[in-house]
């Protein structure tokens, strides 16, 4: 599992009591990316020719992976005994499953062991050159009993996060009720170690989750935890302060609704539930729209009768419809609205006019109706690609001229200014003003979903439009209570505190942006939207030091210095990825995306940049390493198509790759005690060591394609000539 970004001194059974520590999860799916490797190069190995002489440095290889694999598997069972022994009511099936792991790694270890082949009064002994099947089936029961142990433990955890969701459910519900400060303090202290817990066993699931989809749904909901937490514990202490306070309850009141629904939003992710009557957000999104009608007409180049004329008009209808969000929008410029409109009307000509022509060839079927055809298509798409641009421009324009003006947040400042001066009339004209602020970012963001072009974003773009909607009510109720009580300490804090989360929200919408624009113009792939979504926990147990920290100018210098060979290496590793002609190969997509992050890196050692902090620093090395990851699995999948050398030779630079990928997750996941440079020193030298393995194995890959092609056109040519000679 990969390293946690929630906060640190979690683990073992701790104050909670928890049987599993979710410590165990990590080393099962550490033991788990070791073994499989392994697993790979036995099926390597056993797919020798078997009239093929091997040489004393292959059959030695041959025993050194089987007896690997075998440890492997011992430290994997005693994971998986551990978990068995902690957790009852799934002893029996875990215990089941490891006896089978275990029986699995001592088979491949005896069949692999060469060393019966040097006494000849052996020659009875079965070995892998004597049963090849039998290594197989080892190998196969070894990744299902595997597979079954995770399975098992992924219940467990999603248990444990239940558990724990359920321990602050109930905490809140009596601190909603409490009356005193002596009781409150108390119990916000339980409070806030719960919290921590949740956040731990959470952010562990988030690094674990494949779908990016859902991934930034739970990155989303640990976000409004984080923040509320803060909240609430400021919102709670002026409620107990001014306890005949109207505004002050509602205040509190509405932190405490917005912490539930994320607490049931994380359930809902983990254990895969969707609400009744949830509708998927790709249905409300245009440029998913786009993307999915011109799929469809261009599968009319294979298949005439794929779609219905009544399908594809409808479809179309949807996509102008949704853009009325656009023309009819108060914020859009007379030039924008007209040319969208515009755009609209001459992209429902040209599918007229398209499934006129497709008709027409569905009868005629010459090559003159199919010429004409093929126009159509590319004309509507072409229409339709002018449409996207347009509704790129008109949102993201206006997303940057809104956040330049509230860039100074004028309407707060003055906002705290009347409540410490206790002006009710002020206060009525500013929150007003807010209120229109709020409408408007509301609205931008509704708008960027539109064209936001990935799932994650667009879940970042409804992050954000929740956010904007919530905190500008609070903030007002806040500075309500502020101005009714112009002397209060705790009230100004409270109002301080949902002030900073309106400008923090801020901050996120231009990095937003910033990355709406990379997908649009091609600069950043679906996978790498990693950016985009909310910042995870702090490895801070502190609730009050939520604020990252920077490093000092003397710190900087120095990582500066580490961060030279950085953006050499991202420079080489570029250079090799545009040797490749398929650019979406999934080695170079993974490459690219690595080199995309290191380059980031590189940037923050400079004092530039995205990454802001520390902590903005750690959770992108954190990606780092599960992109490192996903780059062996895709070199191992490769490797899969080479001969046993060409195989084994790449399989040894995937070997040093992943355990790099191991060291840095875990340092990633070491809390920083006072010691963020030595931390970040430290990570800095990793991501070196892996980008330099990076590009030796997007070399090594392209050099071992090549050869793969070469020798296949030499197949092929070899075929032909025979084919030819044989008519001859």
């Amino acid at each position: 599992m990969a390293a946690s970004s929630g906060p640190a001194g979690v683990g073992g059974a701790g104050p909670s009591g928890f049987a599993f520590d979710s410590g165990l999860e990590i080393k099962t799916r550490s033991v788990e990316q070791t073994l499989l490797p392994l697993v790979s190069q036995i099926t390597t190995l056993i797919n020798h020719k078997d009239n093929t002489k091997k040489s004393d440095k292959t059959l030695q290889a041959i025993q050194r992976v089987g007896q690997a694999v075998n440890l492997a598997v011992g430290r994997f069972v005693k994971v998986g005994e551990a978990i068995a022994n902690e957790n009852w009511d799934l002893k029996e099936e875990i215990n089941i499953a490891c006896i089978e792991a275990k029986q699995a790694g001592e088979t491949i270890a005896a069949l692999t062991d060469i060393s019966s082949l040097n006494h000849p009064e052996s020659d009875g002994q079965i070995t892998i050159f004597t049963d090849k099947t039998g290594v197989i089936k080892a190998a196969r029961l070894l990744l299902s009993s595997v597979t079954k142990v995770l399975l098992l433990a992924d219940r467990v955890v999603i248990k444990q996060i239940i558990t724990s969701r359920n321990k602050v459910l109930a905490t809140m519900e009596r601190l909603e009720k409490v009356n005193s400060f002596q009781e409150f303090v108390q119990i916000f202290s339980q409070f806030g170690n719960e919290m921590v817990e949740f956040a731990h066993l959470t952010g562990d699931r988030q690094n674990d989750l494949k779908d990016e989809k859902k991934k930034a749904k739970m990155a989303a909901a640990r976000a409004v935890l984080e923040k509320c937490t803060m909240m609430l514990l400021t919102a709670s202490k002026t409620c107990l302060r001014h306890p005949n306070c109207e505004s002050a309850h509602k205040n509190k009141e509405g932190v405490f609704e917005r912490m539930k629904v994320a607490l049931d939003k994380v359930i809902e992710i983990v254990t895969d539930c969707k609400p009744s009557g949830e509708t998927d957000i790709s249905s409300v999104s245009i440029f998913t729209g786009i993307k999915e009608l011109k799929m469809n007409i261009e599968a009319l180049r294979e298949n005439l009768y794929f779609q219905s004329k009544e399908n594809l008009s409808a479809t179309l209808e949807v996509i102008l419809e949704r853009t009325e969000d656009f023309t009819d929008s108060a914020y859009t410029s007379h030039e924008h609205r007209e040319r969208i409109l515009e755009l609209s009307t001459q992209t429902r000509l040209e599918l007229q006019q398209l499934i006129s022509v497709w008709i027409q060839t569905q009868s005629k079927k010459t090559q003159s109706i199919a010429e004409e055809l093929e126009l159509t298509v590319l004309k509507f798409s072409h229409s339709l690609n002018e449409l996207k641009k347009e509704l790129h421009s008109t949102a993201t324009q206006l997303a940057a001229d809104l956040l330049k003006y509230h860039a100074d947040h004028v309407v707060l400042k003055a906002l705290k200014l009347t409540g410490v001066e206790g002006n009710l009339e002020g206060l009525a004209e500013y929150a007003c003003k807010l209120s229109e602020q709020k409408e408007q970012l509301v609205e931008i963001c509704r708008l960027l979903r539109h064209i936001s072009g990935t799932e994650p974003l667009e879940i970042t773009c409804m992050h954000a439009e929740e956010t904007f909607q919530v905190t500008g009510q609070q903030i007002i109720s806040a500075a309500e209570t502020l101005t009714l009580h112009p002397s209060s300490k705790i009230a100004k804090e409270n109002l301080d505190v949902f002030c900073e989360a309106w400008e923090s929200q801020i901050g996120d919408m231009s990095t937003l942006l910033r990355e709406i624009n990379d997908v649009f113009e091609g600069r950043r792939g679906e996978k790498y939207g990693y950016l985009s979504l909310p910042k995870p926990m702090k490895n801070n147990a502190n609730l009050k030091s939520l604020k990252p920290d920077k490093l000092d100018s003397e710190e900087q210098a120095k990582i500066a210095k580490l961060g030279l060979k950085l953006g050499l290496l991202t420079s080489d590793a570029n250079c090799e990825i545009k040797k490749w002609e398929d650019q979406e190969n999934e080695i170079v997509r993974n490459g690219r995306n690595m080199s995309s992050m290191a380059y980031s890196l590189y940037l923050f050692t400079r004092g530039e940049g995205p990454l802001k902090t520390s902590q903005d620093l750690i959770h992108q090395l954190e990606v780092f390493a599960e992109e490192g990851l996903k780059l062996a699995s895709s070199v191992q999948v490769f490797s899969k198509q080479l001969k046993d050398d060409d195989k084994l030779m790449l399989l040894l630079e995937i070997n040093k790759l992943i355990p790099l990928c191991h060291q840095l997750q875990t340092i990633t996941k070491t809390p920083l005690q006072n010691q963020v440079f030595l931390k970040i020193d430290k990570c800095i030298i990793k991501t070196r060591s892996m980008m330099a393995i990076l590009v030796q194995l997007l070399s090594l890959c392209y050099k071992l394609l090549r050869k793969l092609q070469m020798e296949n056109n030499r197949w092929v040519s070899v075929t032909n000539k025979d084919s030819v000679d044989g008519k001859t």
